[in-house]
């Protein structure tokens, strides 16, 4: 064979061998793309939307409980999410989105302190209500006082917590007391409901108006007592995304959680009722 040809050939197969060591590498990246192709899509798939980061929710103090099971339930859905609640009173909660505390969602106990903060142009749409509420007496367990009605709270020698005016429990309490032609004078006014019911469980108070669903939370640290003027105080539950909402997209999606028949089987569940 002449020099040329050897020559010739060892082109040849030097072509091939980069031919097939190309083919690999084409083969290899799109193997690889495929990968992360299918990862993405499975992301997607678990968490139908891509979400990620945090969701700042500022919730009344009587959706504790509800709304920590559904932030869990949110977070399982959507891997790399993380619900972090602020708990409390709804004016306190209105007072700090309106001094532009950070904040995602809003969901208040009245349409009164939601309100103030559409007033203030914070929020970014309509709220809308979601669930309602209504009164309990709460007193200790076996009713040792033998409280059977709101009358019944007038006694001198008892001692009755109620919610500051200020914020929706307390308002509600005062609409019931003022059904029913009735003048309490209450050992304390509570920033919240879950610190009226906690005098309640502390034994430091023999009752308090609080929600029924608190009552039912509460298990059997406390028992509830019904009354038909509570059916005059009936508390609208309204939520909304806020305007300047850092994590808007899931945001929304949070909402539309509470908001959907899985989110309000767990409300109701809890002792809400629909709106």
């Amino acid at each position: 064979m002449t020099r040329s040809a050897r020559r010739t050939g060892r082109t040849g197969r030097m072509l091939r061998t980069i031919g097939l060591g190309a083919a690999a590498l084409l083969t290899l990246s799109a193997c690889s793309f495929a990968g992360e192709s299918g990862e993405a899509s499975g992301t997607a798939t678990v968490d139908g939307d891509g979400l990620s980061g945090t969701v700042n929710v500022f919730a009344a103090a009587s959706l504790t409980e509800s709304f920590t099971a559904l932030g869990k339930t949110f977070e399982d859905r959507h891997p790399g999410t993380k619900v972090v609640f602020n708990f409390g009173g709804s004016d306190s909660l209105a007072a700090g989105i309106t001094s532009g505390a950070p904040a995602d969602v809003f969901a208040s106990a009245s349409p009164r302190t939601m309100k103030v903060v559409t007033d203030a142009g914070a929020a970014a749409g309509a709220p809308a209500a979601f669930v309602t509420n209504r009164l309990e007496i709460a007193t200790l367990p076996g009713n040792p006082e033998g409280i059977g009605s709101l009358k019944d709270l007038t006694a001198r020698d008892l001692k009755v917590v109620l919610c500051d005016r200020t914020v929706p429990c307390g308002a509600a309490a005062e609409k019931a007391l003022d059904a029913a032609g009735l003048e309490l004078k209450p050992v304390s006014y509570e920033e919240d409901v879950k610190s009226a019911l906690n005098k309640v469980v502390l034994k430091e108070a023999d009752a308090a108006l609080v929600y029924r669903t608190d009552v039912r939370a509460a298990g059997d640290k406390v028992v509830g007592v019904e009354f038909p003027e509570s059916g005059r105080a009936v508390n609208d539950y309204p939520i909304t995304l806020l305007k300047d909402a850092p994590n808007s997209d899931a945001a929304e999606a949070f909402i539309e959680l509470v908001r959907s028949p899985e989110g309000l089987k767990v409300l109701t569940g809890a002792g809400f009722g629909t709106p």
